[in-house]
């Protein structure tokens, strides 16, 4: 894929006012590491592109600069910066021993809310500094008293609450490993993820909200419970006001209220830099989700990068995310903490039916700094006429847009309907990384529809098929030298040959993301989608196993396809293809069992927008569905581009998904965003 050189350039669309960007603590952080390590002072400290090329060129000094400006506190120190280079493999700061949870609530005001919490009424909740490290201090002796011991892992089956949040911090606090998934998903799809890890406890809530509904989960967490056979106990949370059934697991449980109300000293265990941290899933595209294990150490230094400097978040700030549990973006939000800014969680859809615009009277209400969120909820409160400048936003600085591409058209209605000077930063990254390939800075301009730069750190290019760097065309995203945050490994896989096979086989010691991006001439980047077939709905990635596995199990139906197409209009197309079984016609009642079996199978997130009868879905030679190719067809990609015939098991089928992308193309079919309420 090739794109025209983009000349001449366009002007920015924001320009960051220059007192402001000077002010910000990039811009010290810039003034500090060419006094302290030799890092070149540019034209002046807001010279981002200067910063970026000592950031990638000299990761030793610049991580090492991270490191001093934000005073790690270690209990032992580091022998080096970068012991091993190479990709995979890379060992960061040997020696030193440190723990996430320490640094999470040690900037804290004691008497300043560390935690706000919300939900879709409306109605918020503030913990403090002192009463977060009080409640983390007791979950974390609840579960040393349950038998939970550095390495082993605790789980959560919960809604973006403070009690995921007070759960995480006590088992990083003891060494032990964290992993969570929201509670819209079914009890076997969460299983599917947990079970691998071998849990010790399980903290499952009673339910959640959303769309003006109390969804009870009691029966799902005690399902999941009992399909985890190794736990030693059940937390159980009552969030929603549920009476929990008399009769509730094999092993013992113990209530939330009895966990989180002690009167404990807070111990914190010292790990290995590279200690596990917690556990993200990828999507589960082929098969069962991957868990990704990242460390202490890279964590807690890229989250300081990208929230401190990107962000410019410290101590007065408040940011408010739109996220699920089981959403990276859950991940960066608890990570709010550790530059003592203070972070919102919500409950519930980021548009309900009954209000919505909750998120920004909420963002209003709570003087929210920096607000974050999706294109396909910016595109939603456009086309639903919200005009968020009606409340007082006066305090908010940055929109955080990310999880899919933002369209231009997106970046005027902020403009006009938030606030002119509101720096809207669209964000591109991954749970590989729990982080940002590229994003903005106070410091840098904004171009609509692109990313300002690659992030700090981040040794981004586009790559053409020869593994060539390219400019003002489009390549697969690539990272060329090892970023801290990067994956310790694969959990079950003991070889690290799944991890090489998922980043490091196209282009050997060179991670290769799966994105289709453009790196421009201005130094800004371009982001065109995924190049595999992760689903991404309203910045959630989904599997496109789980779909298929619940849609195949109806005997109406012999084979299912679902694929998510990024649109010109910056909406995604998440359509089904189903094969009816011989003499079924796919009528409105068969559609509706097909979404009913999904949302109680899987989740709400993982109905499709439309769901189409087609004769056959396409393979390799092999078996494989072709899920990318018949994606490229109906984006309108040439047929010839995209599949050689003679290695589909149905070449006629090429044309037919070509014919049924231009007919919907040519009938301008709209996009309808699915999963806001």
């Amino acid at each position: 894929m090739t794109t025209p050189r983009l000349a001449p350039y366009p002007e920015p669309f924001f320009t960051p006012d220059p007192d402001t960007a000077a002010r910000s603590r990039i811009a010290d952080f810039a003034q500090w590491a060419a006094r302290h390590r030799d890092a070149p002072a540019g034209e002046a400290p807001t010279d981002y592109q200067a910063l970026h090329r000592w950031s990638v060129t000299d990761l030793e000094g610049f991580w090492a600069a991270v490191w001093e400006y934000f005073e790690v506190d270690a209990t032992t120190g580091y022998e080096s910066v970068l012991a091993v280079e190479t990709m995979p493999g890379t060992r960061w700061f040997p020696g030193a021993t440190l723990n996430y949870a320490h640094h999470a609530l040690r900037n804290l005001h004691p008497d300043a809310p560390a935690i706000t919490a919300l939900d879709e009424t409306g109605a918020s909740c503030e913990i403090t500094g002192r009463e977060l490290r009080a409640q983390v201090a007791s979950v974390a002796a609840t579960l040393r008293d349950l038998g939970v011991r550095p390495g082993d892992r605790v789980v959560g089956y919960l809604p973006n609450t403070p009690h995921a949040l007070i759960a995480f911090l006590a088992t990083a606090g003891l060494g032990a490993v964290w992993s969570v998934c929201g509670q819209d998903y079914a009890p076997k799809a969460a299983a599917d993820r947990f079970a691998q890890l071998e849990p010790t406890v399980l903290i499952a809530a009673d339910g959640y909200l959303f769309n003006g509904t109390t969804h009870d989960r009691r029966a799902a967490s005690l399902d999941l419970a009992g399909a985890l056979p190794t736990l030693k106990a059940t937390v159980l949370v009552d969030h929603v006001g549920l009476a929990w059934p008399e009769t509730r697991t094999a092993g013992p449980t113990v209530p939330w209220e009895d966990a989180a109300t002690r009167t404990e000293y807070l111990t914190i265990t010292p790990v290995p830099f590279d200690h596990p941290l917690w556990i993200v899933f990828s999507s589960g595209t082929t098969g069962l989700p991957k868990g990704i294990v990242h460390g202490h150490g890279g964590v807690l230094l890229e989250h300081l990068k990208i929230l401190g400097l990107h962000c410019d978040l410290g101590a007065g700030d408040r940011l408010l995310w739109y996220t699920t549990t089981h959403w990276m973006m859950w991940n960066l939000v608890v990570s709010t903490l550790l530059t003592g800014a203070a972070t919102c969680t919500y409950d519930g859809s980021p548009a309900p039916v009954a209000r919505p615009d909750v998120l920004w009277e909420l963002a209003a209400r709570h003087k929210v700094t920096v607000f974050g969120t999706s294109p396909p909820y910016l595109l939603a409160m456009a086309k639903l006429g919200v005009d968020p400048g009606v409340h007082d936003l006066s305090a908010l600085r940055v929109i955080g847009c990310t999880g899919s591409a933002l369209p231009a058209s997106a970046y005027p209605w902020v403009r006009d309907h938030v606030g002119a000077g509101i720096q809207l930063v669209s964000t591109s990254g991954g749970t590989d990384i729990v982080s940002a390939f590229a994003g903005s800075a106070p410091t840098t301009p904004v171009w609509a529809g692109e990313l300002s730069a690659p992030h700090l750190g981040v040794a981004l290019a586009a790559y053409d098929g020869a593994g060539r760097p390219v400019e003002d065309q489009v390549g697969e995203l690539v990272v060329t030298r090892p970023m801290p945050s990067m994956p310790l490994y694969f959990w079950n896989d003991p070889d690290g040959s799944r991890y090489r096979d998922a980043y490091f086989t196209a282009y050997p010691g060179v991670w290769r993301h799966g994105d289709w991006i453009t790196v421009t001439g201005h130094g800004s980047v371009i982001v065109h989608g995924r190049s595999d077939a992760t689903l991404n709905r309203n910045g959630v990635r989904l599997g496109s196993s789980d779909i298929h596995d619940i849609v195949e199990r109806l005997p109406e139906i012999t084979e299912a396809l679902v694929i998510g197409a990024e649109e010109p209009d910056g909406g995604y197309w998440m359509p089904l293809f189903v094969v009816p079984a011989p003499g079924v016609t796919l009528d409105d009642a068969l559609r509706e069992r097909i979404r009913a079996a999904l949302r109680t199978g899987a989740s709400p997130r993982h109905v499709p927008d439309e769901i189409v009868a087609v004769p056959a879905v396409p393979h390799t030679k092999t078996g494989k569905k072709l899920e990318v190719p018949v994606k490229r067809l109906l984006q309108g990609a040439p047929a010839e581009q995209v599949l050689n015939p003679s290695a589909v098991d149905h070449p006629d089928l090429i044309a037919y998904f070509a014919a049924l992308g231009a007919e919907r193309r040519r009938l301008g079919t709209p996009h309808t965003p699915q999963g806001l309420s």
